[in-house]
């Protein structure tokens, strides 16, 4: 005659084995997240640039600073293989928006995956840039050229796909 300490053990292994199999067999997705931290005069966030399509993952980020103070933007990613930054960005977001010069804007920014098409010839960043300004209750996306190993000369102004309104402008 069996104890039931006995069947308590058997269930217990029985237990984790099913549970083990099942998180193999699950399907895995991985999570992947950007970063930002603000202050009161500017953000700084990242942008994926490195591709994760057709299930190929090969991230790397890009680093941007907005100056509120100033609307300029200011970007770079590391090159891989030099251990350096090696691609520079530069917008002036005062004038994208059309700020008025002394004008106090107020930005927001955010960021997401785009894996936008290459056009042209040139390879786009996977992820999208959204940047939304009060003052002109505007949302624009930006992407940016990027290519790993690929060192472009000088500093690059990022694309912008395109604007829209999400507020009425202020007076």
């Amino acid at each position: 005659m069996r104890k039931s300490s006995e069947y308590r053990t058997l269930w217990l292994g029985l237990g984790l084995l099913a549970g083990l199999m099942l998180a193999w067999l699950w399907p895995h997705e991985p999570a992947f997240a950007t970063n930002s931290d603000r202050d009161q005069d500017f953000v700084i966030f990242t942008v994926p640039v490195g591709n994760q399509a057709a299930g190929i993952a090969d991230p790397i980020d890009a680093v941007f600073i907005l100056d509120f103070q100033t609307g300029q933007m200011r970007g770079a990613v590391l090159n891989r293989q030099a251990r350096q930054f090696a691609a520079f960005y530069y917008i002036d977001l005062t004038k994208e928006f059309g700020i008025a010069p002394g004008a106090k804007a107020k930005y927001a920014v955010a960021t997401g995956n785009g894996q936008l098409t290459n056009q042209g010839g040139a390879a786009f960043a996977s992820g999208v840039i959204y940047v939304a300004e009060l003052t002109t209750g505007k949302c624009a996306a930006y992407t940016f050229p990027w290519q790993d190993g690929v060192r472009p000369p000088g500093v690059i102004t990022p694309v912008r796909i395109g604007f829209f309104p999400w507020k009425q402008a202020k007076e």
